[in-house]
């Protein structure tokens, strides 16, 4: 089914606890999520073995892409291939599209919950 998203503005969700990914469209390959952060918020570095494309649409933040690490803000877009290591770090609130392909299995999600769990994001 195709999916018509006007203002991304509108799908916008903050929460105070950790990132929070807002699910904005899927199919049976690939998945696309609003990922909304407050500054100090993370997304855990990982190796999942999946694609991913990351589209920051607001803020700043910092990124680790494999052998990778740098400052990305407003503009960028990151691209990380399946098996290599990524994770993202708020600076500022931070809106980013974030595109993975294919669905994420439960082992992708078991040491972004893991780093969540320490606090930690390396």
């Amino acid at each position: 089914m195709a999916v018509v998203v006007p203002s991304y503005k509108k799908s916008i969700a903050f929460t105070p606890s950790r990132f929070n990914p807002v699910a904005m469209a899927q199919s049976d390959r690939v998945r696309v999520l609003l990922v909304c952060l407050e500054p100090g918020q993370f997304i855990p570095v990982h190796r999942p073995g999946i694609d991913m494309t990351l589209l920051v649409l607001e803020g700043k933040a910092k990124i680790v892409a494999d052998k990778q690490e740098a400052e990305i803000e407003a503009g960028a877009v990151v691209f990380v291939p399946a098996g290599e290591k990524r994770g993202l770090h708020a600076e500022t609130r931070v809106v980013a599209l974030h595109v993975v392909s294919p669905l994420p299995g439960e082992t992708d999600h078991n040491e972004v919950m893991a780093g969540l769990a320490r606090g930690t994001w390396r």
